[in-house]
């Protein structure tokens, strides 16, 4: 895309149901999309194969986060660049987590793109429907560290994306999206969805997907849209031009849905 690049989100759901067939659904979904940028939550990397390679092949570079849990869980990048630098932050910020299913930390990687230097961040908080102190800690956490690597930068952009298990309406969405602050601390990043798509509910987890209504427990919740893409704002706005917004795997390939997540996905260019 000339001038332009194309990022992208979505949680993988790990090896979860039939996996040969959601492989199959994820590997059409992203031929198609042909994306810049991807942040990939939930994609599992161990003994018996790397799923973010199952999926992408050879053709992306691929960075897994340092830290995942017993069984190889954690989060990737996958970027049509090569880094010129990759970070982590560590996210466990109080008692309450499993390291079982929780690998604990955010990535950030820095990408030269036709747009500048795009410092991409892939930021998965705690998922408990009753853990929003954690993600509000956490989200804290995350944009005092962005702040950290770009200071004294303007030439940088910084795309925040990922599954944050939160609301629009939540505390943490909120911080991050310049509503309100927390920990003596306010930012602004723009919800790419909200610019393009306003007024359209845009639900990620939704029991519209079959995976979900098969998991029993999440049958539980209503709709919901939790897995974001944002722009950092300067004083005026996002310093990306955000020309549109999209769920992502959210059409039937092979009769199944790629993950009991949809994603997001958006082209980001110039401000004029």
């Amino acid at each position: 895309m000339d001038g332009k690049i194309r990022v992208a989100t979505l949680n993988v759901w790990g090896r979860h149901g039939d996996w040969t067939t959601r492989r199959r659904a994820l590997r059409e979904c992203f031929r198609s999309l042909h994306p810049d940028l991807v942040a990939l939550q939930e994609t599992i990397v161990d003994g018996t194969g790397d799923q973010v390679r199952e999926i992408f092949g050879e053709d992306y570079h691929v960075l897994h986060q340092g830290r995942r849990t017993p069984v190889g869980l954690g989060c990737s990048i996958v970027s049509r660049w090569a880094p010129d630098r990759v970070e982590e932050i560590d996210l466990v910020v109080t008692g309450r987590v499993d390291a079982h299913d929780f690998p604990g930390r955010s990535t950030a990687a820095e990408f030269a793109t036709e747009l500048g230097p795009v410092l991409f961040v892939n930021h998965k908080p705690n998922w408990q429907v009753g853990y929003e102190r954690e993600r509000e800690l956490q989200a804290l956490e995350v944009a005092r560290w962005i702040e950290r690597l770009v200071e004294d930068r303007d030439d940088v952009h910084v795309v925040l994306g990922g599954d944050f298990d939160a609301r629009p309406e939540t505390a943490s969405v909120r911080f991050l999206t310049g509503r309100q602050s927390l920990g003596g601390l306010s930012v602004s990043y723009q919800d790419v969805w909200e610019f393009a798509r306003p007024g359209e509910s845009g639900h990620t987890f939704t029991l519209d997907n079959p995976l979900i209504v098969a998991e029993a427990d999440w049958a539980r919740i209503p709709p919901r849209r939790i897995d974001y893409l944002m722009v950092r704002c300067d004083d005026r706005g996002p310093t990306l031009r955000i020309h549109s917004a999209d769920r992502l795997a959210d059409q039937l390939v092979d009769g199944t849905f790629g993950s009991d997540h949809f994603g997001v996905t958006a082209d980001l260019g110039p401000v004029d």
